[in-house]
């Protein structure tokens, strides 16, 4: 008796082609940045994604100093980490948080987009942010990735 059902294909942790990507962040709204680099780390754009296994691509972010919020969003958005401590709660604001670390604003972002779990944390060393232009990743050969949605088009 023959079966008609098609067999799903897993993918093995030691199958997996990395890419490296280039992502230019200038004049793009961290939001939408961040949730298609998390859909390049995660390896969702793939047709060999599997839920399980870091599938994903390593990502440059270059000119993560240029991101940019919506209307009243930059004067708002705010960031908050607790010590551990009683009363240890410290807020950051987007405005100074641009200007003192500008990765630190993409990679909370991006961060949040990816699984809460130790995969989610494996995913996480697969993207290199930078403020500036130059990177030294230049012996990977990363491709240009244009990204689909931008805030031009969008």
């Amino acid at each position: 008796m023959e079966s008609s059902a098609k067999i799903t294909k897993s993918i093995r942790p030691q199958d997996v082609q990395a890419d490296w990507w280039v992502v230019d962040a200038a004049g793009q709204t961290v939001g939408r940045l961040a949730s298609q680099v998390a859909t390049l780390i995660r390896g969702k754009h793939k047709a060999s994604f599997t839920p399980h296994v870091d599938c994903g691509d390593y990502v440059v972010v270059i000119n993560a100093d240029k991101v940019v919020l919506q209307g009243k969003r930059a004067d708002q958005k705010e960031y908050f980490h607790n010590t551990g401590y009683p009363g240890g709660g410290r807020h950051r604001r987007f405005r100074d948080l641009i200007k003192s670390k500008p990765e630190e604003v993409v990679e909370l972002a991006i961060k949040g987009m990816l699984p809460k779990n130790s995969l989610g944390r494996a995913m996480h060393h697969k993207m290199k942010i930078y403020a500036g232009t130059e990177h030294p990743h230049a012996a990977q050969q990363p491709k240009q990735y244009d990204l689909p949605y931008t805030q031009n088009n969008a």
